[in-house]
C-alpha cells in the first residue's frame, strides 16, 4: 500500500471538511506569528552583528567627563589602534529669531572610523567618509525644519557662527531609541573651543574611538582594566554589542510573547479540531483494517496526511509571516538607524518546526484512537476506541509549548516557571468555570416557563450541563481569547491615557541647565518674569562613585548590579537644606534645617558628612543607613554618611538627584545649576531674551521631547497591536474550530427535538441561548483575567492600580454577541437539513 500517494488522496479530499480546514487555518495562524516575529528578530540580529562597530562608532570606545589625555592615545596607537576623538553635549541653537535645543555632535577628522554618513549638500544625497569642514555645520532635517534654515544659512551656536552646508540623512554610529530624541548638529572639533561651551560644570562627555584588529584590543587588556577603574567606561564591540535601546527590546520580548500566545491559541483549535477530525475518520480506519491494514501503517498513513497539512500552512503561513515583518518593520523604523539584511531561511525552517510541534503536540494523543480502532466497527457501530484521558491531552501538550517556550525564549527558567504558572491557572480556571457554570444553570432553573424565550434559555442551559466538559473546555478557550482583546484594549487606551493624564497642565515644560554661578542672578530673574511655575535653581556638581565603607564599589555591591549605570558614570550632586518637593523620607532623618545655613560643618570626626540617597540607587547597590560613600569630583574626593533614603517622583518632571549633600559640603567645588520650569505655548520672547544674554546656557523643550517620545510609544503600541491582531485571529479560529467540532452532536440533538415536534423557530432560540450563555459565560471570566493581568501591568509602570467597571458590562455582553452569533451562523445549515440526514453527522466519514 503506498501510503505517501492515498494521504494525498485523502487529504485532497478532506480539505472540503470543515474540521481540516479549521487545522489548516490554526496551523498557518501559528506559522505567521512566529515567522513573522523570527524574520524580524532575525533580520535585527544579523544587522546588529554585521554592523556592530559602526553603530558603537568603534572597536572600542573609552567615555569620561574631562578630555583624555595625550599619553593614552600614544598607548592606543602603539597597540595598532586608529583613533578619533568626539565630544557630546546639548546646547540651544538658533537661527535668525529661532532657537531649539539641540544635540551637538563634535568630531575630527577621521571621523567616521567605520561606515559613510549620508549627507544632503544641495545635489542630493552623498555618501561621505568625513564630517564637516571647520567653520561649517551639518544639521539634522528635523533641526532644519525647526530653525526654518536651509543649506547656505548661518547658524549661532554658542559664540560661534557657523554656516550650514549639509543635511543628514543618516549617521553610521547614530543611536537609537531616546538617545537620540534632540534634533542633531554636527561640526568639527577644531570648532568647539570657539562656541564658549566648555565651562566648568557643564555636562560634556568626551569619546575616545578606536578601530584595530581584535588583537590589538586583547593586548590591552590590564591597561583598559586599570583605566575602568579609574573611572573610564569602556566598550568593547565583542562584549558591548549595541542595542537598539530599552523600549525596542522590550518590544521584542513583547512581540516574543504574543507569538507564543498564538501558538498556543492556535494549539487548542488544532486540539479541538482534531478530535471531529479523528471521530470523522474512525469508519475509515475500521474498514482500511478490514483491507488488512496494521496499526503501524493506520498511524503512519494519517500522519502523512497531517504532516502534508502542516508543510502547506507552513508555506501560506511563511508568506503570511515574510509581509507581516515587512509591516512591523515599517512601524518601528524609527528605532532602526542600520539596514537589515535580507530575510534568512532559519525563521521558516522554525516556523515549520512550530507546525509540525503543534502537530505532535496537541493533535498527537488524539490521533491514537484511530490506530487502536477495531474491524469490527465495521459491524458494531458502539465499538469506538476509549478517547484519551483529558489530562493527559493537556500534560503532552503542554510539554510540548513548553520546549517551544524554551526554545524561542532561550530562558529554561522563564520557561519552566511559565509554563508551570499556566497549568496552575488552568486548574484553578477549570475551578471557576465549574463554578460559574453551575451558578448560571441555577439561575436558568428559576426562570418563568411560561414564554417561548424562557424556555429557549432554559433548553440552552440543559445543552451546555449534557456535555459539561466539552462545554468547560470552550469556556476555558473563549475566556482567554476575550482576556487578550480586553488586554490590548487597555494596554492601548487606558494605560497611556492614564500615564499622560497624571501630569498637571502646569508641569514644567522647559529644562535649563550649565547655568554658572555668575548666571544664577539673571536666568533666575528671567525666568521669574514669565514662567507659570518653576522649580528653583539647584546646584549641581559631577562626582563618581568610587568607593563604599573604604572599599572599591564592586567588592561591596551585589553580583547581579556590578555593572549598575551608576557605578560606570558621574553621578549629579547637589546640596540642599530642605527636602526637596516630590521627594518622601522612607528611612532615616532629613539632615538640614529649613534655611541656607552652613551644615556642611556637621561633618564626623573620620571627615565623612550626612547625605541622603534615593531608594531605589540604595537598593540596586546594596547600600543601607550608616554605610560611606566616597566621591571623586576632579583630583579630590568626598565622603558622606547615609543619614536618609528617599522616594523620588520621577514623573513630576523637576530636577531630581540621587544623592543629596547639606549646604557648604560641596561649595568649593566647580558646579553649575539646572531648573525646569513652564512656559506658555508661544510665549518665547523670553527664551530668546537668555539666548542672547546667556549663550552658554542650555534650554530643553521638553514639551518637544514629550511628543516624541508619545510618537515613539505610539509607532510600538501600533506594532504590538498589528502582532496581536493575529493572536486575535489564532483566538477566532478557536472559536470556529469549538463550535465545528461540536456540530454534528448539536445537529444530533436539534434532529431528535425536531423528531418530537420542536419548529425551526425554536431550535433557533434553543442554539442562540445556548452559544450566547457560553459566550457570556466567557465574557465574564476573561474580564476577571484581563483585570488580574492589568493590575500586574500598572505595578509593573507603577500607576495606582483601579478596577474597570466598564469592562465588566462591555465583555459578558460581547462575549454573549460574538460567540452567540458565530455560533448561530454556523449551526444554520444544520437546522435546514432533514432530520435524518442530521442523525446520519454523527456517524459520516
Amino acid at each position: 500500500m503506498n501510503l505517501i500517494a492515498l494521504s494525498l488522496k485523502g487529504l485532497r479530499r478532506d480539505l472540503r471538511a470543515s474540521d481540516v480546514r479549521a487545522l489548516f487555518v490554526a496551523l498557518a495562524l501559528a506559522v505567521a506569528a512566529t515567522t513573522m516575529i523570527g524574520f524580524f528578530l532575525d533580520r535585527l540580529d544579523r544587522g546588529l552583528t554585521r554592523q556592530a562597530g559602526q553603530l558603537l562608532g568603534g572597536d572600542l570606545v573609552l567615555e569620561q567627563g574631562q578630555p583624555f589625555d595625550d599619553g593614552l592615545r600614544q598607548e592606543l596607537r602603539q597597540a595598532g589602534l586608529t583613533l578619533s576623538d568626539q565630544v557630546d553635549l546639548v546646547s540651544m541653537v538658533s537661527q535668525a529669531d529661532a532657537f531649539q535645543p539641540a544635540g551637538l555632535k563634535v568630531v575630527d577628522d577621521h571621523y567616521p572610523l567605520y561606515g559613510q554618513v549620508r549627507v544632503d549638500r544641495g545635489d542630493g544625497i552623498e555618501k561621505l567618509a568625513h564630517g564637516p569642514p571647520p567653520g561649517s555645520a551639518w544639521i539634522a532635517p528635523r533641526l532644519a525644519q525647526l530653525l526654518d534654515a536651509k543649506v547656505g544659512d548661518s547658524v549661532q551656536v554658542g559664540s560661534l557662527a557657523l554656516t550650514i552646508t549639509g543635511l543628514i540623512d543618516r549617521e553610521p554610529d547614530q543611536q537609537a531609541g531616546f538617545a537620540g530624541l534632540t534634533p542633531r548638529i554636527m561640526l568639527n572639533i577644531q570648532d568647539l573651543d570657539a562656541t564658549g561651551l566648555i565651562r566648568p560644570g557643564s555636562r560634556i562627555e568626551y569619546e575616545l574611538l578606536a578601530a584595530g584588529p581584535p588583537a590589538a584590543v586583547d593586548s590591552l587588556g590590564s591597561r583598559l582594566d586599570t583605566l575602568r577603574e579609574a573611572g573610564v567606561e569602556i566598550r568593547d564591540v565583542r562584549v558591548d554589542r549595541p542595542s537598539l535601546g530599552r523600549s525596542l527590546d522590550r518590544a521584542q520580548k513583547y512581540l516574543s510573547l504574543a507569538g507564543l500566545a498564538a501558538v498556543l491559541l492556535a494549539g487548542v483549535a488544532v486540539a479541538m479540531a482534531t478530535r471531529r477530525y479523528v471521530d470523522r475518520h474512525l469508519d475509515t480506519a475500521a474498514l482500511l483494517r478490514c483491507f488488512g491494514a496494521s496499526q503501524r501503517q493506520l498511524g503512519q498513513l494519517f500522519a502523512w496526511q497531517l504532516a502534508w497539512l502542516g508543510l502547506a500552512a507552513s508555506v501560506v503561513g511563511a508568506l503570511l509571516g515574510l509581509a507581516g515583518q515587512a509591516v512591523l518593520l515599517s512601524l518601528l523604523t524609527r528605532f532602526l538607524p542600520l539596514e537589515l539584511p535580507a530575510p534568512g531561511g532559519m525563521p521558516w525552517l522554525m516556523g515549520v518546526l512550530t507546525a509540525l510541534a503543534v502537530l505532535v503536540g496537541f493533535a498527537g494523543p488524539t490521533l491514537l484512537r484511530l490506530k487502536r480502532v477495531s474491524a469490527l466497527k465495521v459491524l458494531r457501530r458502539e465499538l469506538d476506541p476509549i478517547p484519551p484521558s483529558g489530562w493527559l491531552v493537556v500534560t503532552f501538550a503542554s510539554l510540548v509549548f513548553g520546549a517551544l517556550l524554551w526554545l524561542y525564549s532561550g530562558d529554561p527558567i522563564l520557561a519552566a516557571g511559565i509554563l508551570l504558572g499556566g497549568l496552575a491557572a488552568l486548574v484553578v480556571l477549570w475551578g471557576i468555570g465549574q463554578m460559574l457554570m453551575n451558578l448560571l444553570l441555577a439561575v436558568l432553573a428559576r426562570l418563568p416557563q411560561r414564554s417561548q424565550n424562557g424556555r429557549a434559555w432554559q433548553l440552552g442551559g440543559r445543552q451546555l450541563a449534557r456535555r459539561r466538559q466539552a462545554s468547560l473546555g470552550q469556556l476555558l478557550a473563549f475566556s482567554v481569547t476575550f482576556a487578550a482583546m480586553a488586554i490590548i484594549a487597555l494596554v492601548r487606551g487606558d494605560l497611556l491615557t492614564t500615564w499622560q493624564a497624571q501630569l498637571p497642565t502646569d508641569t514644567p515644560n522647559y529644562f535649563a541647565i550649565n547655568i554658572q554661578p555668575q548666571e544664577r542672578d539673571g536666568v533666575e530673574s528671567l525666568i521669574d518674569s514669565a514662567a507659570d511655575s518653576g522649580s528653583g535653581l539647584y546646584p549641581m556638581v559631577r562626582g563618581r562613585l568610587t568607593a563604599i565603607d573604604g572599599k572599591p564599589p564592586k567588592q561591596q555591591v551585589p553580583e547581579d548590579h556590578q555593572t549598575d549605570g551608576a557605578l560606570r558614570r558621574d553621578l549629579n550632586l547637589t546640596w540642599r537644606a530642605a527636602l526637596p518637593e516630590g521627594n518622601r523620607i522612607t528611612a532615616g532623618e532629613w539632615f538640614g534645617a529649613d534655611t541656607d545655613t552652613d551644615t556642611g560643618s556637621e561633618a564626623a570626626s573620620d571627615g565623612s558628612v550626612p547625605i541622603s540617597v534615593e531608594e531605589e540607587l540604595a537598593g540596586r547597590l546594596g547600600l543601607s543607613l550608616g554605610d560611606e560613600l566616597t566621591f571623586t569630583i576632579g583630583s579630590d574626593s568626598v565622603t558622606g554618611r547615609i543619614t536618609s533614603l528617599r522616594h523620588l517622583d520621577w514623573e513630576s518632571f523637576q530636577p531630581n538627584f540621587f544623592i543629596i549633600f547639606p549646604p557648604g559640603a560641596l561649595d568649593d567645588f566647580g558646579h553649575s545649576y539646572i531648573t525646569s520650569f513652564h512656559l506658555a505655548e508661544g510665549d518665547n520672547d523670553m527664551l530668546a531674551e537668555m539666548v542672547r544674554q546667556y549663550p552658554g546656557v542650555s534650554v530643553l523643550n521638553v514639551e518637544a521631547l514629550l511628543e516624541q517620545v508619545r510618537g515613539i510609544l505610539g509607532q510600538v503600541t501600533r506594532a504590538i497591536e498589528f502582532v496581536l491582531g493575529f493572536v486575535l485571529l489564532a483566538g477566532v479560529s478557536v472559536l470556529y474550530a469549538a463550535l465545528t467540532a461540536s456540530r454534528p452532536a448539536r445537529a444530533h440533538e436539534g434532529a431528535l427535538l425536531r423528531v418530537f415536534g420542536a419548529g425551526n423557530r425554536i431550535l433557533a432560540r434553543m442554539q442562540w441561548a445556548e452559544f450566547a450563555l457560553l459566550g457570556f459565560a466567557s465574557g465574564l471570566l476573561g474580564a476577571a483575567l484581563a483585570e488580574a493581568a492589568a493590575l500586574g501591568i500598572y505595578g509593573w509602570l507603577g500607576l495606582a492600580p483601579r478596577m474597570h467597571w466598564l469592562m465588566w458590562i462591555v465583555m459578558p455582553v460581547l462575549g454573549a454577541a460574538v460567540v452567540g452569533g458565530i455560533g448561530f451562523v454556523l449551526s444554520r445549515g444544520a437546522r435546514r437539513q432533514a432530520p435524518m440526514e442530521s442523525l446520519r453527522l454523527l456517524g459520516e466519514t
